[in-house]
């Protein structure tokens, strides 16, 4: 128990420092891959790893100059109706539907990669899908 409450209150901290940053937010489009501070998070959400809390997001909707849709990126191959694999820079990725969520540029480590068009159609299409059902 000790243990994950030393984990949770590390990534509070990390979380007071990127809201009261002061840097301009980060330039970011539709379609790209980051490495994102997704953090700790409870239950079956999903979570970063490592002392930054960081896992691979595509950014699928920007919706200000500092937010965006996140769909979290997994390199483990998955099946299911909100997994949706694709190919990165050689590397097979799999994006979660289910976990879809709002976060803030200053999230935002370093950019990966961008999708093809291809890769990004299916996405879209399997998200509208996923979600109209």
């Amino acid at each position: 128990m000790f243990g994950i409450i030393e984990i949770f209150c590390a990534w509070c901290r990390q979380k007071i420092a990127l809201h009261v940053d002061e840097r301009p937010a980060k330039f970011f489009k539709q379609g790209e891959v980051w490495w994102c501070r997704v953090g700790k998070n409870v239950g079956d959400e999903i979570y970063g790893k490592g002392e930054k809390f960081a896992r691979p997001v595509l950014i699928f909707k920007k919706l200000t100059r500092t937010t965006f849709l996140a769909l979290p990126i997994t390199s483990l191959p998955k099946i299911g109706t909100w997994y949706v694999s694709f190919e990165l820079s050689g590397i097979f990725r799999s994006v979660l539907l289910n976990q879809a969520r709002t976060l803030d540029s200053h999230r935002l480590l370093g950019r990966i990669g961008t999708l093809t068009d291809d890769d990004a159609k299916k996405i879209r299409t399997s998200f509208l899908e996923f979600y109209a059902t």
